[in-house]
């Protein structure tokens, strides 16, 4: 067995690409390895910001012989009269084996002639010459891009090439590099190290990229940084403001990680919090330090309370620079505070209310009007949603409220600036003016959630207020004719949408979403009255596209494919459409995985796809819940047919209450022998019998049935 050792090296890598690139490097690697005979014991995928890196332990050093076997033409074709044809001799001579060697099968198709032949295993230093190219070049990213006169693509110029199999460099080339890359042993260290570093064997890799500062495994960089932060945050007591995805960028920016503690000059104390951390965070990647035990108020107007005047940043420098390093690092963030600073001193000047006027002279976007217009058709969505959930009367005034304002920072200095404010900054201007505190919370909560994971709006007018900022958005661009297709959304639609069903969700709203989009597309023709747009078409495309957000999230959630088809399906139950009621679709999608869970389902499920199954035969509608409607027991012959009438008696008022799904799960569990016996039992009858009468009353009995439980689900939609 043998250590493998490939790295790619480059110039700097975004930090996105080297991350996002370790698990389809890992398939290619595992999958061709297979492939090829060449199951290795592990195999380690690694990155720097200078490099991709693949170890593989336990690699034969050659592949196991296979013996393959082919077939051939017919017997009687290859054979006449016990002599080979012209055919059999071609089969042979193809195979590589002599004729003597074919042997005859019987097959379900006839006698066939087969041959088997013994393919030597090659050694793997060959098979991994052809490998390596095709893992390098099927790597996929966004914004790859060719360098020199080479045909090229990568995320960043390809510059070396170690690969090594144990101590033996495996000899490749890459031609549509510029220049032309050749295979070696020498890697390089840290930026600042330029001296080419001599890989002797694999199995030292990363014991030689240590020695010229170069920290090599992920993972172990990863742990490095996280340990020397969270001493940072404990010598200055203090709470890291440290998101995952800062973390996660830290890790794969540096390769000597170091990290040093900088000071903010007192005076930018004064700036909103959230202004320090934008800036420090996304701008200069660094960690803020929170206090430990500050408050976490949204509408803080100043960072005294809330951030101490120091801050952790990775270095990917050596020990020696650390000093100049901190300086240089103080510097940058005292030149962007004090641009910041400029900033809110700026927009304090101009009232809100005229920046929301200024709003006009913004486009929205092309045949949608200005930002202004967006900000009436928002106010008119926000108007309809308030009258439908009926609110508190503080709650109606703040959203409407808020709804005028929610938009003004959009023009203002600091958001022109610092997109990453919007909202916060408006919420923060607005406080400072008097507004309400409702107001202002709602004015914030109303871009939330931005995105997946993210929170969402606590307050009643904020919620509002955000579900009609999604629904006027969704309106909007659809009424244009633009739909999202394949992984273009230039508008977010799906993300919109996503976060109105969860807003919905998070607010406990029960809200009939497709009356709602229907109401709004017949009325949506005032903001644009030569639209071209047709209210029933838009209403539909509104509420399948919901449809289709509602399966995704479900099945985000974990919930099993088949459990969310079975409430999602388009077709009509008595259950109706999840855009009917989103949230108690979504209620009995997850009850309806903890039944899956506890076993209870298998039961149910086989007592009702039996019946509906039979009920299809039958005429009666879907909305028959109680089987005195539709079933004369007048007519019943055995005792299994009046036994079935009670059950369903039993049944129809957890039916037809509201969310009585767990009741209405055990009332159709408990029929399950009810069934049996009408079916299978000593008293059972024939459903399809030759009076038409009895006949029709049976189905209707089994059609009720049917009905009840698709009040649950759609039962024919579940595997198994």
């Amino acid at each position: 067995m043998a250590f493998f050792l490939l790295e790619i090296g480059t110039e700097e890598l975004p930090a996105d690409f080297a991350r996002l690139a370790l698990p389809q490097l890992n398939d290619l690697v595992q999958r061709d390895l297979s492939a090829a005979r060449l199951t290795p014991a592990a195999v380690t995928v690694s990155s720097t910001p200078r490099r991709l890196a693949v170890l593989v332990e336990g690699l034969p050093t050659q592949q196991d012989d296979e013996e393959q076997e082919h077939k051939g033409p017919p017997a009687p074709m290859a054979f006449r009269d016990g002599v080979a044809t012209d055919a059999a001799a071609g089969f042979a001579k193809r195979c590589g084996v002599p004729v003597e060697q074919l042997e005859v099968r019987h097959t379900p198709k006839g006698p066939f002639v087969f041959a088997r032949t013994l393919q030597k295993g090659r050694p793997s230093l060959e098979v991994l010459a052809e490998l390596i190219p095709p893992w390098i070049w099927g790597l996929q990213g966004r914004r790859f891009m060719r360098w020199g006169e080479g045909d090229s693509r990568f995320s960043r110029p390809v510059r070396w090439l170690v690969a090594l199999l144990d101590g033996e460099v495996i000899p490749l080339v890459l031609p549509d590099c510029d220049p032309p890359i050749h295979s070696g042993r020498h890697s390089r260290g840290h930026r600042l190290n330029p001296e080419p570093v001599e890989i002797p064997s694999a199995e030292a890799y990363s014991r030689c990229l240590a020695a010229v500062d170069v920290q090599v495994d992920r993972r172990s960089r990863a742990d490095q940084i996280r340990a020397q932060l969270d001493a940072g945050a404990v010598r200055a007591g203090a709470r890291l403001d440290l998101p995952q995805e800062l973390f996660e960028e830290l890790v794969d920016l540096v390769e000597a990680p170091r990290v040093i503690e900088g000071a903010i000059e007192p005076e930018f104390l004064s700036l909103p919090p959230e202004v320090l951390s934008t800036v420090m965070r996304a701008h200069q990647r660094y960690v803020p330090l929170r206090v430990a035990d500050a408050s976490a108020d949204p509408l803080a107007l100043s960072a005294e309370d809330t951030l101490l005047p120091r801050f952790l940043c990775v270095s990917n420098g050596l020990l020696e620079a650390e000093a100049t390093v901190k300086r240089g690092n103080e510097r940058v963030l005292r030149a962007r505070l004090a641009d910041a600073a400029f900033f809110l001193k700026a927009d304090h000047g101009v009232p809100s209310i005229d920046r929301r006027e200024a709003l006009s002279r913004v486009t929205f976007a092309e045949g949608l009007g200005s930002l202004r217009d967006r900000t009436d058709r928002l106010e008119w969505c926000t108007d309809v949603l308030l009258g439908l959930l009926q609110p508190p009367p503080q709650v109606v005034q703040a959203a409407r409220r808020a709804s005028h304002l929610c938009k003004h920072d959009l023009v203002s200095q600091m958001v022109g600036e610092f997109p990453e404010l919007q909202g916060i900054m408006g919420a923060k201007y607005l406080l400072s003016e008097g507004e309400g505190r409702e107001v202002a919370l709602a004015v914030w909560e109303h871009y939330l959630p931005r995105g997946a994971g993210d929170a969402l709006p606590d307050t009643p007018a904020g919620a509002v207020l955000a579900l009609a900022d999604r629904l006027e958005v969704l309106l909007s661009i659809f009424s244009r004719g633009d739909r999202p297709t394949g992984s273009s959304d230039p508008y977010g639609l799906r993300r919109a949408a996503n976060g109105a069903l969860q807003i919905v969700w998070h607010q406990h709203w029960s809200v009939d979403l497709q009356a709602l989009l229907e109401r709004f597309a017949q009325e949506w023709i005032i903001f644009f009255p030569g639209g071209t747009f047709q209210a029933g078409d838009l209403a539909a495309e509104l509420t399948d596209f919901f449809r289709q957000r509602w399966i995704s999230l479900m099945e985000e959630e974990g919930l099993d494919a088949d459990v969310v088809q079975a409430i999602g399906a388009p077709a009509a139950s008595a259950g109706g459409s999840v855009v009917r009621d989103p949230l108690a679709a979504r209620e009995r999608a997850l009850f309806l995985q903890s039944l899956r869970r506890e076993g209870r389902l298998s039961a149910i499920q086989s007592v009702v796809q039996r019946a509906s199954r039979l009920a299809s035969k039958g005429d009666l509608g879907r909305d028959v819940l109680r089987p005195a409607e539709a079933v004369d027991p007048t007519l019943f012959v055995s005792r299994s047919e009046a036994d079935m009438f009670a059950v369903l008696e039993r049944v129809a008022p957890h039916a037809e209450a509201d969310r009585q799904y767990t009741e209405l799960a055990r009332c159709l569990q408990e029929s399950a022998p009810t069934l049996a016996e009408f079916f299978d039992g000593a008293d059972s009858v024939l459903v399809m019998c030759e009076d038409l009468s009895l006949r029709r009353n049976r189905l209707n009995l089994l059609s009720v049935l049917r009905n009840q439980a698709e009040v649950l689900a759609d039962f024919n939609q579940l595997d198994g």
